[in-house]
């Protein structure tokens, strides 16, 4: 019974969603016009369950370069109107289009000549009359079994809200950097900003060899500098090959001297390298890739000036 309940909802709620498509049409594209002309802030007002999503929906256009905050609509009533300025846009969400703390804001917010943006499931509605453009939100039916419930509707709300946010994004060509600035908290901020010259192992702490060095003298450096590996340098100090424990592994199945043989002749050639300027995180996908689990930092004149490997982005908090 529980689970024959639960996945009715779950398919009513996708057919909510799903038909959502035939309301992206002008008026949608209208109200992403007037936000992206628009010199203020988009200022979401909803009552109860409305309020609640456009609470997300604030969030979600101010994380996505639309600046935005919600403004709760009975508080508006007695005071926090001053919230709201001739240059913002208020976007009012009321799925009946009848919500009355919404309507008496209207009579002001007109006279200030503020844009509004409403969402309802009624574009006849008190609000979708009073509105620059309507949104519409409509669904068939809740997916509350008395139908009464806000369920599906407000599922719709804020899918409509993603939409209209991710319209803009796109309009707007934000990049991940620009994400990354209003996320500069948590694993998020850390995958969007941090830089390898941040992590990066540096200087003495650098474990590199001149190709004349013995196989032994160089698993002692690598054992002191714990990395996993060790880079081969010319006498110019540029990277000419690198060796890791894998091709320890090798080459002590060739049965190799390790006192007598230089690493010159097991040494790896061409190896994958980064530089100091990328994203912590797109070093990540480059070792993924390579299925390799640490790599050297090269300058512009292919000298090492540093390194990296998982562990230390792990502890970076960028996996």
């Amino acid at each position: 019974m529980m689970k024959q309940s639960a996945l009715r909802v779950l398919e009513i709620e996708q057919r909510a969603i799903g038909n959502l498509a035939q309301y992206i049409d002008d008026a949608f594209v209208q109200a992403c016009q007037l936000i992206l002309t628009c010199k203020g802030k988009v200022i979401v007002c909803g009552m109860g369950k409305s309020g609640h999503i456009g609470h997300k929906i604030s969030a979600t256009l101010a994380s996505t370069g639309t600046p935005a905050f919600f403004m709760h609509p009975a508080e508006a009533n007695h005071g926090d109107l001053g919230m709201l300025s001739e240059q913002d846009i208020l976007l009012a969400i009321s799925n009946s289009g009848e919500t009355g703390e919404l309507l008496a804001l209207m009579p002001v917010v007109k006279r200030m000549g503020v844009p509004v943006i409403a969402m309802t499931s009624n574009p006849q509605s008190t609000l979708g009359q009073y509105a620059d453009v309507n949104v519409c939100i409509k669904v068939e039916q809740e997916a509350c079994s008395l139908g009464l419930a806000p369920t599906s509707s407000t599922t719709a709300t804020l899918v409509m809200g993603d939409a209209l946010a991710v319209a803009l994004l796109d309009a707007r060509g934000f990049t991940s950097e620009d994400f990354a600035l209003s996320h500069p908290g948590g694993s998020l901020g850390r995958k969007l900003l941090l830089k390898l010259e941040d992590v990066m192992v540096k200087g003495l702490s650098l474990p590199l060899v001149c190709g004349q060095q013995t196989l032994s003298e160089v698993l002692l450096i690598i054992s002191q500098k714990a990395l996993g590996m060790a880079g081969v340098i010319d006498n110019q100090g540029t990277l000419r090959g690198i060796f890791t424990d894998g091709d320890l592994r090798r080459v002590l199945d060739d049965r190799i001297d390790i006192h007598k043989t230089q690493i010159q002749q097991v040494m790896t050639l061409n190896s994958i390298t980064a530089r100091p300027e990328m994203l912590a995180a797109e070093v990540l996908a480059l070792l993924q890739k390579h299925k390799i689990n640490s790599l050297f930092v090269t300058d512009s004149n292919g000298k090492p000036i540093g390194a990296i490997n998982m562990q230390l982005l792990l502890q970076a908090g960028i996996i």
